[in-house]
């Protein structure tokens, strides 16, 4: 499975489904267009039986269950504690235009995507194609010349004929969630209680001002997200820097989350090199910030402020640990 472009590889063993390895193969540029080819095995999320595995192993271009494809790098995948539901957060694609018109500021938009479970077949979509390279979810639709268009509805990048067209896209399996363009979701985990998915945003590199860089929960119930697949405020921000203009060369950068028995987050920044770790506060109303070196901030001033947040249902205090990551 070697690529020049998205080199990770996403593990996830399932805990519902005994002896099930999850595994996200993203593309190998930014507009892979051998991932119109299932027998290439770009971009997409397959699952593997590892209690029967033979001697020569599994080829994961032609072998295993395909979940979904045209996914261009799903490197956050979940499975639901209680449902067994399977979703993945999805990094999109950049530099876009639509007949000729740069629209790469405000779209596409980054995606969460559903994928059914693995104990049964009724979601009619698993196995899917989700759109790329040819279609992606809109976050701005006021930059595309279609009314049909509303927040997460697949259009066609580049110039659309008679075959790859807002039509044609629309039809394709669309996202359950959409974010804000090029925030980059790297991680996806359920707490605990199975009602909220964190997620982190590791932050924008070809937009004129940055976004991203900061770790945000989405409130869930009955194995779904409660926000509608349309609504641009599914997220609730927990940690941000300070200032996103000074990203990403004076930021935290999130990357990894796990959770521990005792229901505390850790979190990974790649930039800085560190681990946050995120504490539920039952006495407190909001949240508040300190670091093992008696510091306030692990990066200056980049997050010295960070976002003090009251939330109604989860109240949080952070402990902003200096750890060295050990690659």
């Amino acid at each position: 499975m070697n690529t020049d472009d998205h080199t990770t590889r996403t593990l996830l063993l399932s805990r519902v489904v005994d002896g099930m390895l999850l595994i996200s193969r993203g593309s190998t540029s930014n507009v892979d267009l051998a991932a119109t080819l299932l027998s290439s095995g770009h971009s997409q999320i397959k699952v593997f039986n590892i209690t029967n595995v033979s001697s020569t192993g599994y080829d994961f271009n032609t072998d295993g269950l395909r979940l979904g494809w045209g996914l261009r790098n799903s490197v956050g995948l979940a499975e639901h504690p209680d449902t067994g539901g399977l979703y993945s957060v999805e990094n999109s694609v950049d530099q876009l235009e639509v007949q000729g018109k740069d629209i790469h500021q405000d779209n596409p938009g980054e995606e969460m995507n559903f994928h059914g479970t693995l104990s049964d077949n009724k979601y009619a979509n698993q196995g899917s194609n989700y759109g790329y390279p040819y279609c992606f979810s809109a976050w701005v639709p006021a930059d595309l010349d279609n009314d049909n268009i509303k927040v997460g509805t697949q259009f066609a990048m580049g110039n659309p004929n008679s075959t790859i067209n807002d039509t044609y896209c629309a039809g394709l399996a669309a996202p359950r969630l959409t974010f804000q363009s090029h925030m980059a979701p790297l991680d996806l985990k359920f707490n605990n209680s199975a009602q909220e998915a964190w997620v982190t945003f590791h932050g924008s590199w070809d937009r004129t001002n940055p976004v991203g860089y900061k770790l945000s929960v989405i409130p869930f119930a009955n194995g779904e997200p409660v926000a509608a697949p349309a609504n641009k405020t599914s997220t609730s921000d927990v940690l941000t820097n300070t200032d996103n203009a000074k990203c990403p060369q004076n930021c935290f950068r999130p990357v990894g989350i796990a959770f521990d028995g005792q229901g505390r987050l850790f979190m990974s920044s790649d930039a800085t090199g560190e681990i946050y770790v995120v504490v539920k506060d039952q006495g407190s109303q909001g949240t508040a910030g300190t670091s093992s070196s008696g510091a306030s901030s692990p990066t200056g001033s980049a997050v010295s402020g960070a976002t003090r947040h009251a939330m109604d249902a989860f109240l949080l205090m952070l402990s902003l640990l200096f750890l060295s990551l050990v690659v």
